[in-house]
């Protein structure tokens, strides 16, 4: 099924996100049985190339694509959709006029403001770019991240746009938009996004989390906040968990053994 299939039928889904180079990460990441993995251009070191290798790496796993761009970069919007993701992540959206703006790059005219030029994304030519042009409108996932009190204070007017299929907190980031840096789970960063999820739900929209902990513990308490999609945990995270556990065993076998 269509990762924006699943949205609309409001399923729960789950994912991990992608920071490291090789298109082995995402292949492993892909055949383990996600509904998507999150790629991320804003602050891994992954450059274009990387990002197209890990999109093919992922096609035919199941598991669908979505990518994260640096912060208001339209150019890099438009080159990676360009690579056929199933969906695009806005991170750092402020404002209406902001979100407006960057959603109508994802969409041709009359909708929006999308330069033709699709690449991967029809096969560079063996499958039909008239039936691309046709569904993407539909088949393509759009996504902002709230991460400022701006948002927040802006979310009534953003939540007018159609095409936005989801809405995904950056816990982090929000508490540094109130001066509060890593303070995720502190009465004020909390307030903030319990008030969001309150204006989405009565708009009957659709919600996600991205996090790095991957604890029990802290996904229970995310998920209990209604979440619909949450992304957690990434392959450098994973490499260095199983590496000092790993190491740690080794070192307790030598100096325990006989």
């Amino acid at each position: 099924m269509l990762l924006k299939q699943k949205i609309k039928n409001k399923q729960k889904i789950i994912g991990m996100h992608i920071n490291l180079n090789d298109v082995t990460t995402a292949r492993i990441a892909g055949l383990a049985g996600f509904d998507f993995v999150w790629i991320d251009l804003e602050h891994s070191n992954l450059s274009l190339e990387n990002l197209l290798g890990h999109i093919l790496a992922v096609q035919g796993t199941g598991t669908a694509v979505i990518v994260r761009v640096p912060v208001d970069d339209l150019t890099y919007t438009k080159k990676v959709i360009e690579m056929g993701p199933d969906g695009i992540i806005f991170p750092m959206v402020k404002s209406v006029e902001q979100a407006n703006r960057q959603i109508a790059t994802t969409l041709y005219p009359p909708y929006g403001t999308r330069g033709f030029g699709p690449m991967n994304a029809v096969g560079y030519g063996f499958n039909s770019v008239e039936e691309y042009v046709k569904n993407t409108c539909d088949n393509l996932c759009r996504f902002i991240q709230i991460e400022h009190i701006d948002a927040v204070n802006s979310l009534n007017e953003i939540t007018e746009n159609e095409f936005i299929d989801g809405y995904i907190f950056g816990a982090n980031d929000l508490s540094g938009s109130i001066n509060e840096l890593g303070n995720v789970f502190g009465q004020n960063t909390t307030k903030l996004i319990k008030d969001s999820i309150s204006v989405l739900k009565q708009k009957d929209k659709y919600i996600g989390i991205s996090t790095g902990d991957t604890s029990e513990k802290t996904l229970t308490y995310w998920h209990n906040f209604g979440m619909d999609m949450i992304s957690a945990g990434a392959d450098f995270d994973f490499l260095q968990q199983s590496a000092l556990k790993t190491r740690m065993t080794l070192e307790s076998v030598h100096k325990n053994a006989k």
